[in-house]
């Protein structure tokens, strides 16, 4: 008798305390089970993924066309500008896999396309961060240092540099190909969704770092400086250069920041976050519901990114405006064909004479 009162006075205390604590239990990703419920994701993505995918199949392969076949000669800003058209169109080729697999919240498909489809999505978020910079930067030299930089603007180093950026941004998607991307859970197989703590820990929380740093941090903080040089040189009386000139570069500037504030601050803002808090180094309820509520929402505006990059073509070149509009038949012959610079404002400070040829016609020494 003593015994049972024993056994009682141990088990209904503790017993009492697990219903009430129930919330602190480790679930089976070896998360603490918050009660957070996340599951509007999956019809939020299948909504947005369908969106993106009509509207960045069509304007990235008009984007290209253009490049490609009305475009009578590019230079490095057009090579930056298509490199990440087709960035933007890897990850839009796969987004059909992915609204099936949200609609249906199972992946049939296999590992291997699994882990195609996470690295599609890492190449196409850094490489447009880091091919955005490419062209900020180009417009920086362009600009600030006209005629300095003649001999680093050229299309060779502009090809060495994006096969460095596909080199990054394939590396570090392919990172994720180093361990199982697919779990079995309730009957349905899921695709990047639902790895524990350990693998969280051992390979993704690394993984995250090295792409914040390289694909985020880096590129945004290029694009301030070289934005914030390139308005200082605007500001300055003594700058060369007409009304219309200086109001088309201000645009280009605009969307390429619009498009880090609204696609991609947010999302890596979060991430950073949810890494935190999937490695349990937050181990806070409120905080993990802010973060699994907020991960969906800026991955989405993240994904907008493949719609929002055309615009950038057509604020960044007047070659592609003239090509879009006139036709490869009527502009191929005409001077305005060639892919000027958009930014021929130039501080007298560092410019010098232009070249002219033997009819006395003046030519711009910066294309771009």
């Amino acid at each position: 008798m003593k015994y049972q009162y024993s056994h009682r006075y141990i088990v209904r205390p503790y017993s009492d305390y697990s219903e009430s604590c129930r919330g602190l239990v480790l679930n089976e990703t070896g998360m603490e089970d918050c009660g957070i419920d996340d599951s509007f994701k999956y019809n939020l993505y299948s909504v947005v993924y369908s969106v993106v995918f009509v509207l960045g199949l069509v304007t990235n392969c008009a984007a290209l066309f253009v490049f490609c076949f009305r475009m009578k000669m590019r230079n490095e800003t057009t090579m930056f500008m298509t490199n990440l058209a087709l960035s933007d169109l890897v990850f839009v080729f796969t987004l059909p896999f992915k609204v099936f697999y949200n609609v249906n919240r199972h992946w049939p498909f296999g590992d291997g396309l699994c882990k195609v489809s996470g690295t599609a999505f890492i190449t196409n978020i850094y490489g447009s961060m880091l091919f955005l910079t490419c062209i900020s930067v180009d417009r920086f030299l362009a600009i600030v240092y006209p005629f300095r930089s003649r001999s680093i603007r050229t299309r060779r180093n502009a090809a060495l540099v994006c096969a460095a950026v596909w080199l990054t941004i394939v590396g570090g998607g392919i990172s994720v190909t180093f361990f199982s991307t697919i779990n079995n859970k309730h009957r349905a197989t899921t695709c990047f969704e639902g790895f524990s703590k350990s693998t969280w820990k051992t390979y993704l929380s690394k993984i995250t770092i090295f792409i914040e740093i390289v694909g985020f941090l880096f590129p945004l903080l290029a694009n301030l400086v070289c934005s914030s040089l390139v308005l200082r040189t605007l500001r300055r009386p003594v700058t060369i250069g007409h009304s219309d000139n200086k109001q088309r570069v201000l645009r280009m500037i605009v969307v390429h920041l619009s498009i880090f504030i609204i696609c991609f601050v947010p999302y890596n803002s979060i991430l950073f976050l949810y890494a935190l808090v999937r490695t349990q180094a937050l181990a806070n309820c409120a905080v993990e519901k802010f973060a699994r509520t907020l991960y969906p929402i800026t991955l989405c505006m993240a994904s907008l990114n493949c719609c929002l990059d055309p615009v950038v073509y057509y604020f960044t070149s007047e070659s592609f405006q003239k090509s879009l509009t006139l036709g490869a038949k009527g502009s191929g012959s005409r001077a305005e064909s060639i892919p000027r610079s958009d930014t021929e404002i130039q501080d007298p400070s560092n410019t010098l004479p232009k070249d002219t040829h033997s009819n006395g016609k003046e030519v711009s020494e910066s294309k771009f």
